[in-house]
C-alpha cells in the first residue's frame, strides 16, 4: 500500500524488452536505501517488486498486462518517474489509500496557470467516469490528488485536478504538457461500490427480494 506523497523523482536507466514483458532498471537512491529483493516500489503510480538492487538502482519486471494499460509500454531511458516506498505500519496517511494497481491512462486536456497554482483537466474514459468525483481522491502518476471538477458525459468525460507549487516541484507533473498520457488510480472505494452496484440485481434475485 502506498499514500501518493512522492518520496523521489527516479530516472528510468535501462529498458529491456521481452516478447511480452519488459524488465526496467530505474535510478532511486532514497527508495532503494532499505530496499530489498521481492519489496514493492511505486513507479509513477505502478507497484513494481524488487529483483535487484545496488546503492543507487533497482530492477523490476513489467508483466503484460501492466504494460497495456499503462504509460510504461514505450517507457525509454531517461525519462523521469516518481518513486514512493510501499507505506509502513504507524506512518501517518500524508495522502490517501493507494494500491499502486492503476485503472489506465488520461490524457492532458488542457493546462491552466494561476497566480499560485495549475490546474490541469484530464479526459475521463467511459469506463472510469463513474469512479471521479469533485472533492474525491485520484492518483495521477502515484501522486494523490483531490479532484477539483468534472464535467462532461460518460462518453466525454473529463475531470480537473489544481496543484500548487510543491507538487509540480516535486514531481514528474510539473512537467506534463497537453496531449501528454498519465497513469490514473482511482479511489478503492469507488470500484468497490461500482462492483456492489453492477452485482445487486443478481443478488437481489438470489435473496428472493
Amino acid at each position: 500500500m502506498f499514500t501518493g506523497i512522492i518520496e523521489e523523482l527516479g530516472e528510468i536507466i535501462a529498458v529491456e524488452h521481452g516478447e511480452d514483458a519488459a524488465r526496467v532498471t530505474v535510478r532511486g537512491p532514497l527508495a532503494v536505501s532499505d530496499a530489498k529483493h521481492g519489496d514493492s516500489i511505486s513507479v509513477s503510480g505502478v507497484c513494481l517488486t524488487v529483483i535487484g538492487k545496488d546503492a543507487e538502482t533497482f530492477t523490476a519486471d513489467v508483466m503484460a498486462e501492466t504494460l497495456a494499460i499503462s504509460t510504461l509500454d514505450g517507457v525509454q531511458p531517461g525519462r523521469r518517474v516518481n518513486l514512493e516506498r510501499a507505506a509502513q505500519v504507524g506512518d501517518r496517511l500524508g495522502g490517501h489509500i493507494v494500491q499502486g494497481h492503476i485503472d489506465g491512462t488520461a490524457t492532458v486536456l488542457a493546462i491552466t496557470d494561476g497566480s499560485a497554482w495549475r490546474v490541469v483537466r484530464l479526459s475521463l474514459d467511459p469506463e472510469h467516469a463513474p469512479l471521479v468525483a469533485r472533492k474525491g481522491s485520484i492518483a495521477i502518476d502515484g501522486v494523490s490528488l483531490t479532484v477539483s471538477a468534472v464535467g462532461g458525459g460518460r462518453e466525454d468525460g473529463w475531470f480537473e485536478v489544481s496543484l500548487i507549487p510543491e507538487t509540480l516541484a516535486a514531481t514528474t507533473l510539473g512537467d506534463r504538457v497537453v496531449g501528454d498520457r498519465v497513469n490514473i488510480e482511482t479511489d478503492i472505494l469507488a470500484r468497490h461500490v461500482e462492483r456492489m452496484l453492477a452485482l445487486e440485481p443478481a443478488l437481489s434475485e438470489r435473496s428472493g427480494s
